[in-house]
């Protein structure tokens, strides 16, 4: 059984950028997922359209996919990618009862996207909190993680647990 490694972490002990040059170009997939939980009415000042700051939900979107493309300048040592793709989904989840976020990044390339997915998923709920925080400043910002993964050496990831 292999023993789990740091990548970004050399022999000498120093953080380092991770060499992906010799690595098979493969389209890889990321998805995270992540929750803004927050009073009832506040979902629903959401929903109708009427908060404060404009649009929630196609702000919050935007903000997202911005993100993703933004991921090698706010993580140290993330490599600049070329994204062939950023979506990011939001479902209103009245058991929450709050919003649901689902962002996926894909690309053809030698490293992997999950960074990008997750720091979609993260501005995406910072950005539904900015929107509505003046109506709802207790509002919860939570489970932000990998959902799935496919491509590359290390092959295909699923979580296999509920979301919160």
């Amino acid at each position: 059984m292999n023993t789990p490694s740091l990548t970004h972490i050399g022999a000498d002990g120093q953080a380092h950028m991770v060499d992906v040059g010799d690595k098979a170009e493969t389209v890889r997939i990321a998805v995270a997922e992540g929750f803004v939980r927050m009073r009832p009415e506040t979902l629903e000042l959401i929903l109708s359209g009427n908060a404060k700051k404009g649009d929630v939900l196609a702000t919050a979107r935007l903000a997202g996919i911005m993100a993703a493309k933004q991921t090698a300048n706010l993580i140290p040592l993330c490599h600049p990618l070329m994204l062939s793709k950023v979506s990011v989904e939001i479902t209103a989840d009245q058991t929450l009862p709050g919003l649901r976020i689902e962002a996926t990044a894909k690309l053809t390339g030698r490293t992997g996207v999950e960074m990008e997915a997750l720091t979609a998923a993260s501005v995406t709920c910072l950005t539904i909190y900015d929107m509505a925080k003046a109506a709802d400043r207790e509002m919860e910002i939570g489970g932000i993680r990998l959902a799935r993964k496919s491509g590359g050496r290390s092959g295909d990831y699923v979580r296999t647990e509920s979301p919160d």
